[in-house]
């Protein structure tokens, strides 16, 4: 299929390469194209426009920070791509941001679903993401081929847009507490004068232990923080799972420790970092 990858940051540039690499036709596009530009040298096309890139689409991959630009993209490019053209919502942006989404994609007379995207940058490279996927069965099931790319496999949450959302954030909230509390457990451990290597080991092949864990524990114990999932994305999910709260009769207060822990670690520099250095945070200032 024909595909426009509407942002290359992390996850956008793994997720064209991963779509190039199994055959789809693939358009990239960001807002700075220096960051697009790497992504020539595999054979993908680069433009310098939304709108050329969607020009020829089957199919139009959103993989932007925020609610707003979603937006602005849509309104910039929409009429520019073929009425056929299926639009794929894979940003982040929360339950409020989608609802304005869909209604914009309604009075543009744009096809929409959305698959937000369960996973880091590697997975994102390898085509490993578990994509969640909500909307019309006909228009979800018109880009499985290219789902199936990008993924290991597709949940359905729904037939409406924002059921996908709903999950992801669902799943990020586990992320975010499970990245969180290593990090605690590791800071408790050294603090105490134990090797915090120590703790992986405890938990090692027992019904507490996921190998998450050890993965972003050992680069806490090691101090270096490659991003795989820049800290300060995390940061804005868990606000928009704060968001979120009340309208799920959900009681916010670990969101709001988790809010604070990595609001801690990002005012220490580590805002670019992976999510792991979530760390700092749990460092009395």
């Amino acid at each position: 299929m024909r595909v426009a990858v509407l942002g290359t940051g992390i996850m956008g540039q793994g997720v064209a390469r991963s779509l190039h690499r199994e055959g789809h036709e693939v358009t990239a596009w960001n807002r700075t194209r220096e960051r697009a530009e790497p992504l020539a040298a595999d054979g993908i096309t680069v433009v310098d426009t939304a709108e050329e890139a969607v020009a020829e689409a089957d199919v139009v991959l959103l993989v932007l920070f925020d609610g707003d630009a979603v937006l602005e993209v849509l309104d910039a490019a929409a009429q520019a791509g073929p009425a056929s053209a299926v639009w794929v919502q894979a940003s982040t942006i929360g339950l409020e941001a989608t609802s304005r989404v869909v209604a914009r994609a309604d009075e543009l007379g744009v096809d929409l679903v959305e698959a937000m995207m369960l996973g880091t940058k590697k997975p994102a490279a390898d085509g490993k993401l578990v994509m969640l996927a909500a909307g019309p069965t006909a228009l979800v099931e018109r880009v499985a081929p290219v789902l199936d790319a990008m993924g290991a496999k597709t949940v359905t949450a729904g037939d409406r847009v924002g059921a996908g959302t709903a999950l992801k954030l669902a799943a990020n909230a586990w992320i975010a507490s499970v990245t969180a509390a290593t990090a605690q457990s590791i800071a408790l451990a050294e603090g105490l004068g134990l090797d915090p290597q120590l703790f992986l080991d405890a938990i090692s092949g027992g019904q507490s232990d996921t190998p998450y864990a050890h993965v972003k524990g050992a680069s806490m114990i090691a101090g270096d923080y490659p991003a795989q999932f820049a800290l300060d994305g995390l940061r804005k999910d868990v606000d928009l799972m704060r968001a979120a709260a009340p309208g799920a009769s959900l009681d916010p207060t670990l969101l709001d420790a988790l809010a604070e822990v990595f609001a801690a670690a990002s005012e220490r520099g580590h805002g670019g970092d992976d999510i792991a250095a979530v760390r700092a945070g749990f460092t009395a200032s």
